[in-house]
């Protein structure tokens, strides 16, 4: 090394380490030059692993050294020969390589000066001395010690291509420094004083803007020319880059406005991110791109999302559609796509626990028994849409989340009730200010899984305005040959959801429209019987109601003729919800003697339930009263499950009038019509004066005037409770009927039979009499419910006369008188 290129290495070092120029004292000239000529090195050298650094021959670098190991070898070097083997690290972020995580080429180099810096770290300065290359790795602890063979260079004297290499080589490096204001402009003069070929190379291949393993590629190569070359290739590339940047750099100073402005001061806060590692959109975009990869959706969706990823890259950050297009991404990613959990299979298990859920329904759990099995057999079977339809409380929600876990699927639920926007099932357009998928897309999303068990709930209340009709966007999404490819507004990409076991709930058919109904299979879930109501309180709801209340098993026990007489005196419904409430009731009036620390029975009888409830609100006797003609109980199907109904009637002195009360809708209306023509036409037969219908007003009423009431149940009660009164005659007790007449007398079938049977049941009533055709109806249900019924199957009104009339007149029976004078007018008339 000439004096000059000493000169410029400690210019270089006093710029490197500018502000500690106190603790460093660099090396003289004549210590440099005894460095220089020293040639015997050793064969077998301690090696110091360096990051994002490679060291070439003549080069001298500070170096900061932090390991443990790294220290030991430096301080035992120093205090011998300083001679140091240097390899550049595989990996940077190993912070404990072993020997496969450094490149077996590197530079034996001089520990000119050790620095201990104030803040504790230990700083060496060393200068590349000769190439070498690992050849026995002999130790590993404390520090690495390696036999090595050097390198000898080959660098032919005298060749035109060396000097124009050599040349070619300062001419870039000028170019370098005139395109890189950085650079210093004294180092334009110490690389035209460099009058050594090889050492052009190396200072040059160390200061290179270059990745470090192409630095190691140079390092590795012993010919001269090849070395050259390569380097050369390396800065022309660099060149190219500089040059790049320099017309950019020229363009947006060309014609710079506000928003070219911004936009490059971005640009370089994304380089300033990326440098301090903090996230920019570059990288949001790269991990939706990754998570994206593993997807596993069809072609076209993948292309839409890659398509959706370059556009968010060239929207602005802070533009109002940037938010918007990101969020799209990352829904897409979230949505579970032919992602699903397995079935299982056990249907022993699956029955297990739908028994142990839900006691009784045993048509529904028969159903999802032949679902899981279709499954099973098939493996391959597009999700039912099943339709829960009864009154409300008797479990058809709860029901659904057994069925998630018999199958063991993911559950959701979606509440439908009120529901008005067509826009909450498909979603709304991404160009609408804060646009949102649908509930669908939604749930699924939350779901994380393609086939979950989705219950609809309360399907039937869904209703329509001037933002669409919700009962027509769920065509689609619960139509089995469809629903493969729903389209979502703001997905706007097909979603399938074919494999979704979709569940509705309803407590009326009557409101749904007929082309969504037709889309579903219908599975009725009626009532419950007093004995199956008694079995859901002891094994559901008291324990649900003491746990609540912070009870255990030994603070409170019900008697069974407790429970029934809840059940009979305190409610009277279809479901189990007022007899979960009146046993909460029952059970916050234990709790709260236990938090007053006062005495109290934890053994409820049916006479502290009267003492904590109160007088009985459902009383069974008022039904069975026959001592009045015209008075007949009939069976009416509501929403809430089956009720017993009452026609009263009677005649009063006037001109034939006829007076209808009780909110009677137009079918009810029709049938006491019915009834009054038909009777007219058979008055003779029945023993019937026919006088009385010109002479005597007929007032009929339907108790509860308050609620409308109409349907074509009530035809044969009300023929029935006006031959009665027409005939005086008494009304066989604890008998119900239920169904439509003609004007021929035939007796037509109806329907919600088993909520009317137990209805009837619960009333106290003992003999039913319904039309033969609803035979069939009676024979699909449980013979449990039957139990202490007597049925009478009729054609017409005569058979049901004969049942329910009795030849015994009432005690307090009308004498009918008539105006003589009237009927001699009328019969000249």
């Amino acid at each position: 090394m000439n004096k000059f290129e000493n000169q410029f290495y400690r210019s270089l070092m006093l710029g490197d380490f500018a502000g500690e120029g106190d603790l460093i004292q660099l090396i003289t000239d004549d210590e440099s030059e005894e460095l220089v000529s020293q040639e015997d090195f050793s064969d077998e050298i301690p090696i110091l692993s360096v990051r994002n650094t490679v060291l070439f021959p003549g080069v001298v670098i500070p170096i900061t050294v932090g390991r443990q190991r790294s220290i030991k070898l430096v301080k035992k070097a120093q205090k011998g020969d300083k001679l140091i083997g240097v390899c550049a690290q595989i990996n940077p972020n190993v912070d404990d390589p072993s020997w496969e995580d450094i490149y077996q080429v590197g530079t034996l180099a001089k520990i000119i000066k050790m620095i201990v810096l104030p803040d504790g770290n230990t700083t060496i300065i060393i200068q590349g001395k000769k190439r070498f290359e690992i050849t026995e790795q002999v130790t590993e602890d404390p520090y690495f010690m390696a036999k090595v063979n050097y390198l000898e260079e080959t660098f032919p004297e005298g060749n035109k291509k060396i000097e124009a290499l050599e040349e070619s080589l300062k001419d870039a490096a000028a170019k370098i420094l005139d395109l890189n204001p950085e650079i210093p402009r004294e180092a334009q003069v110490a690389l035209e004083n460099i009058d050594n070929t090889p050492f052009l190379t190396h200072f040059l291949s160390s200061n290179i803007n270059a990745a470090v393993e192409s630095k190691q590629r140079l390092l590795e190569i012993n010919d001269g020319i090849e070395r050259a070359t390569l380097l050369l290739e390396f800065m022309m590339k660099d060149i190219q880059m500089l040059e790049l940047k320099s017309e950019i750099h020229k363009k947006v100073h060309t014609d710079i406005d506000q928003q070219q402005r911004d936009y490059f001061l971005r640009q370089q806060m994304k380089v300033l991110q990326t440098e301090l590692g903090e996230e920019g959109p570059e990288k949001e975009v790269e991990e939706l791109r990754l998570k994206g990869k593993k997807k596993k959706w069809p072609k076209e969706v993948a292309k839409h999302f890659e398509k959706e990823l370059d556009k968010i890259l060239r929207i602005n950050p802070q533009a109002a559609e940037y938010p918007i297009a990101l969020n799209y991404a990352e829904l897409m990613v979230e949505l579970p796509w032919n992602e699903f959990t397995e079935d299982n299979f056990d249907l022993k298990r699956a029955r297990t626990i739908l028994d142990k859920d839900h006691h009784g329904l045993e048509k529904v759990k028969e159903r999802i028994i032949e679902y899981l099995a279709v499954l099973k057999l098939k493996n391959d079977l597009k999700g039912p849409i099943l339709c829960l339809y009864g009154p409300p409380g008797v479990g058809k929600t709860s029901l659904g989340k057994s069925i998630a876990k018999a199958l063991g699927r993911k559950y959701i639920r979606m509440s439908l009730g009120g529901l008005h926007d067509e826009a909450e099932i498909r979603g709304h357009r991404k160009t609408y200010v804060g646009a949102m998928p649908g509930k669908i897309i939604q749930n699924m999303k939350k779901a994380k899984s393609s086939n979950p068990v989705y219950v609809l709930d309360e399907i039937d209340k869904l209703s329509s305005d001037f933002r669409g009709d919700p009962s027509s966007a769920f065509l689609e999404v619960l139509d089995p040959e469809q629903n493969n490819a729903f389209t979502d507004n703001y997905l706007e990409v097909d979603y399938d959801l074919s494999k979704v076991l979709f569940i509705a709930t309803a407590n009326s058919l009557d409101s749904i429209q007929p082309a969504l109904r037709d889309r579903m299979e219908i599975i009725e879930v009626t009532g419950y019987t007093l004995e199956e109501k008694v079995e859901i309180a002891k094994k559901h709801l008291i324990p649900k109601q003491r746990k609540e209340h912070g009870l255990k098993g030994k603070d409170i026990t019900f008697d069974n003729k407790a429970v029934i007489k809840i059940v009979e005196d305190y409610t009277r419904e279809s479901g189990v919800r007022n007899l979960e409430r009146n046993i909460g009731k029952v059970v916050r009036n234990v709790a709260k003697s236990i938090a007053m620390e006062e005495e109290y029975s934890k053994r409820i009888t049916p006479a502290l339930v009267r003492e904590i409830l109160g007088g009985e609100i459902f009383d069974k006797e008022i039904y069975q009263d026959n001592s009045v003609a015209g008075v007949v109980t009939g069976l009416a199907w509501t929403s809430v499950g089956g009720e017993i109904l009452f026609i009263e009637s009677s005649l009063s002195k006037g001109k034939g009038k006829l007076t209808l009360s009780g909110q009677l809708g137009d079918v009810m209306k029709e049938s006491a019509m019915t009834a009054i023509s038909y009777l007219k036409s058979k008055a003779e037969k029945l023993g019937i004066d026919h006088r009385i219908f010109d002479q005597y007003d007929l007032h009929i009423h339907v108790p509860a005037g308050a609620v409308p009431k109409d349907g074509p149940s009530a035809g044969i009660t009300m023929m029935t409770a006006l031959a009665s009164l027409y005939t005086q005659r008494k009304v066989k007790a604890k008998v119900a009927m239920t169904g439509e007449i003609t004007l021929r007398g035939k007796v037509m079938p109806v329907g919600g039979i088993k909520e009317k049977i137990l209805a009837a049941k619960r009333s106290g009533i003992t003999e039913i009499i319904l039309c033969k055709k609803n035979q069939r109806d009676i024979d699909e249900i449980d013979k449990n419910y039957l139990e202490g019924l007597q049925f009478h199957f009729v054609d017409n009104v005569d058979e049901v006369l004969k049942v329910a009339l009795l030849e015994e007149k009432v005690k307090d029976q009308i004498v009918f008188s008539f105006d003589k004078e009237r009927e001699t007018l009328e019969t000249r008339v």
